[in-house]
């Protein structure tokens, strides 16, 4: 079978998923590639960010949780750039019909100057669908990717034209927040706000998630928190509170609430 072929069929297969699918903004998928189909899974489910573990590894971008699971084949290319490009061709230049710019979220794992800059090198081919963030401007485009991790702020900061920004912490909220260096606010739940038991969030803690969620939204960033309880009235609470983004390892399991949470 020709590439031409396989692209026209894979184009074709995209556009039916895609339209089928409602985008849900709010889902961000844990540590993706660890589904069957990383990436594939995630958008068939609609979810609008994913996220995905790199190592340098002899001069690639190898997609794993440890070092000791790399494999050769599994490149952040060939499972979240390549087919992002392809869906992103398909779609008229969205990953989802007039749905919103995907987030990928990359988190290095390997020391992060050498990482960034195998990155850099690897984004630049696929300019055309990254968003762009530039002298404190920034250009959307139908795949935004952050970088988690050991990223190398300063080296990013000093850029006046770069196709990624930092995830950045709450401790970020301390100053006056640059939305084209640190567009995302992640911090750990358990380790911030140490409330995880069964039952309504006290007020008091709805209050703090609050403060931090118009902090953050003041300075034109959003908010995700990862280490969460995985029920249902915990997401509904986040959600009240304005968090943006939900974390979830069960891709069903969040977009069926998040589409029933929709209709009422």
């Amino acid at each position: 079978m020709s590439t031409t072929i396989r692209f026209l069929i894979a184009a074709l297969f995209s556009v039916g998923v895609a339209a089928a699918q409602t985008p849900l903004p709010n889902a961000h998928a844990h540590n993706d590639y660890e589904h069957a189909r990383p990436l594939l899974d995630a958008l068939d489910h609609g979810f609008c960010s994913v996220e995905a573990d790199i190592y340098l590894v002899d001069g690639a971008l190898l997609v794993a949780h440890d070092r000791d699971d790399v494999k050769p084949e599994r490149t952040l290319q060939a499972l979240y750039l390549d087919p992002l490009r392809d869906r992103v061709v398909a779609n008229n230049g969205r990953v989802f019909p007039n749905g919103p710019s995907l987030r990928l979220l990359i988190d290095f794992k390997s020391e992060g100057a050498t990482t960034y800059a195998a990155l850099r090198d690897v984004l630049k081919k696929y300019e055309q669908m990254l968003t762009v963030f530039e002298n404190g401007k920034i250009e959307e485009r139908a795949v935004t990717v952050i970088i988690s991790g050991d990223a190398p702020r300063d080296v990013l900061k000093a850029e006046p034209r770069r196709l990624a920004a930092i995830d950045g912490r709450l401790r970020d909220l301390d100053a006056p927040i640059d939305p084209s260096l640190t567009p995302l606010i992640s911090d750990s739940w358990a380790g911030t706000f140490k409330w995880n038991r069964d039952g309504e969030m006290p007020q008091d803690i709805r209050d703090k998630v609050k403060a931090v969620v118009n902090k953050a939204h003041a300075g034109g960033a959003v908010v995700r928190f990862w280490a969460i309880p995985h029920r249902e009235e915990f997401w509904d609470a986040l959600l009240d509170a304005g968090v943006d983004l939900i974390n979830a390892d069960d891709l069903r399991r969040l977009q069926k609430h998040l589409l029933q949470r929709a209709r009422k």
